[in-house]
């Protein structure tokens, strides 16, 4: 079982945010609808998208300058693998 330890206060992604300059993000769908997430380097060149499927929870790698952006039920919070 993987334990994650939690590095902020969950908020949601109707911004692009850097997620408190994050490396390692879970993001979760609150949403009864799929969505997508924009991954965003420093500069706002788009590195990519994902679409995740209602009330999904996915990880997000990133630099901490990079960004994310969703809708206001798109919920991020900065998390660390923990032993």
């Amino acid at each position: 079982m993987a334990v994650l330890r939690l590095l902020g206060s969950e908020g949601n992604l109707s911004s692009a945010s850097n997620v408190g300059f994050a490396k390692l993000v879970r993001v979760h769908n609150n949403k009864a609808s799929v969505q997508i997430i924009t991954h965003a380097d420093k500069d706002g060149q788009v590195l990519g998208t994902v679409t995740l499927a209602a009330n999904e929870v996915v990880h997000i790698q990133k630099a901490p300058e990079d960004t994310l952006l969703g809708v206001a039920t798109s919920l991020a919070v900065s998390v660390a693998f923990a032993n």
